[in-house]
């Protein structure tokens, strides 16, 4: 019972203070539940758990559970914070301290070449209305470097065409404001102007993509009709909503934009979560440079 009410006073932590978002909570909320569950069957509380008792759960998880290090450090890492706000309020000492998160060899997303992207874009119609939508909100997802959620909640008035910039609440609920090019202030405008107001008919809506019922646009539904664009220009890459973000994140180092700006764009708290698409602007260049160069 003590377990539960620390879990849920954590909870409440994560909504209120940090302003995470209901996935983040859920995953921290689940990997605790997990911990709780394993402690109980040694008749142990979270709340007088030992070092000892962290290393033995991790280890559970990966041998007998074949968990990967991802997944293991993902869990620590949620214990860990659970222990830190518990030593903020209450004098418990946190049994993690002393304990290495598990390395694992971080994966670097897809994305879409220049070429690809151009070919994607080129096959949605300007002309039906839903398809219309379509490319204005995957322009964004890719000119303005995106997150899917951040897309499909924004609202009308987030948007100042005249300035050509957004306003986008992003994780934490941290607030920025992102640039947009020509063309997406082109398909916003046209999108705007021939396709939201008869999708709308006389119903109301604040956001400022919506569905065929008026609403917010659903965030798998986004998913979906990407998947569908990709497979009917034959593009085979596992793509997503999130490949047109890693795409506008790759392509703009490639071309020498600054880090700490590609950082500010895409609104990552820490740097080193822009780092890695800089493996993959490298990458890109050794294979370049293997193809062109008359010594590789």
């Amino acid at each position: 019972m003590k377990d539960i009410i620390a879990i849920k006073r954590f909870k409440r932590f994560l909504q209120i203070e940090k302003g995470l978002s209901p996935n983040s909570i859920y995953s921290y909320t689940y990997d605790l539940k997990k911990f709780s569950d394993f402690l109980a069957r040694k008749n142990k509380t979270i709340l007088n758990a030992s070092q000892d008792d962290v290393e033995q759960f991790l280890f559970f998880e990966k041998n007998k559970k074949r968990n990967s290090a991802r997944t293991l450090a993902r869990s620590l890492a949620a214990i860990r914070q659970f222990y830190n706000y518990m030593a903020s309020i209450e004098n418990i000492s946190n049994p993690t301290v002393k304990i290495e998160t598990p390395h694992f060899q971080k994966a670097l997303p897809d994305f879409l070449s220049i070429e690809e992207i151009d070919r994607l874009f080129a096959s949605i119609s300007e002309d039906d209305l839903y398809q219309l939508r379509d490319k204005a909100i995957f322009e964004l997802l890719y000119s303005a470097g995106l997150r899917i959620s951040e897309a499909v909640e924004l609202k009308v008035i987030d948007v100042d065409l005249k300035n050509k910039f957004l306003k986008v609440l992003g994780k934490g609920n941290k607030e920025r404001i992102v640039p947009i090019g020509d063309e997406a202030k082109r398909l916003i405008e046209k999108y705007l102007n021939n396709s939201r107001p008869l999708i709308l008919g006389n119903r109301i809506s604040e956001y400022l993509f919506i569905s065929k019922k008026g609403g917010m646009l659903n965030r798998k539904s986004v998913w979906r009709l990407l998947k569908g664009y990709a497979r009917l220009v034959d593009i085979r890459k596992n793509i997503t909503p999130h490949t047109l973000r890693h795409s506008f994140a790759t392509h703009l180092l490639e071309r020498g934009a600054d880090l700490r700006a590609v950082q500010e764009l895409l609104g990552h708290v820490d740097i080193s979560t822009t780092q890695i698409y800089t493996h993959l602007a490298r990458k890109q260049l050794q294979e370049i440079h293997k193809r062109f160069h008359p010594k590789s």
